[in-house]
């Protein structure tokens, strides 16, 4: 199953011809929103894509960050709900720690979302030390698709960023994403 992420860097009105499920950037920090959300998720949601919101974490102000999250993305059940954790611009990145705070802060306030963890291959090798993913793991490693090179369980996997973020899901049908998202 195919999917693609994207953010105010791409068109609202996106290509959803073989896809079965996006990701939308909604917040980052706790001042950003994309600008594109609500137009984005009208695109994906018109074409009967599972949806998704992400979250791109900064250190430190865990609580306020997942507060702010949850409260600009948008509230539907079966929505899937996922922390980008990478290094921000400023060269900094949360710790362990407050990437499982986070994730777990989430699934506190919306429980009836799935919440899954973003990390590159890198991040997820030599960075992550918990091995937590809140209910799993979505991995950035840019090789066939399907087939990241890491041992874990693994649920979304992101092969490629050109032209953009392209994604596939390990289920065996959209019917068996949709009844997993449904389910938290």
């Amino acid at each position: 199953m195919r999917g693609i992420d994207v953010s105010s860097y791409q068109s609202s009105s996106f290509d959803t011809d073989g896809l079965s499920f996006v990701f939308i950037k909604a917040t980052e920090g706790r001042s950003y929103v994309n600008p594109r959300l609500s137009a984005q998720t009208k695109t994906a949601r018109d074409a009967g894509l599972v949806v998704g919101f992400y979250h791109f974490l900064w250190p430190g102000n865990l609580t306020a960050q997942a507060e702010y999250f949850v409260s600009k993305a948008p509230e539907k059940r079966g929505d899937i709900l996922a922390v980008d954790w990478e290094t921000t611009s400023e060269g900094t990145r949360a710790s362990n720690a407050e990437k499982d705070r986070f994730l777990r802060k989430v699934k506190e306030l919306r429980p009836h979302n799935r919440v899954i963890l973003y990390a590159n291959r890198h991040f997820w090798l030599n960075v992550d030390t918990t091995s937590y993913s809140g209910d799993g793991l979505w991995i950035a490693d840019y090789v066939t698709a399907g087939k990241p090179r890491i041992q874990a369980k693994w649920r979304f996997h992101q092969y490629t960023d050109d032209p953009m973020d392209k994604n596939v899901a390990n289920f065996s049908s959209k019917a068996a994403l949709k009844e997993w998202a449904e389910g938290a």
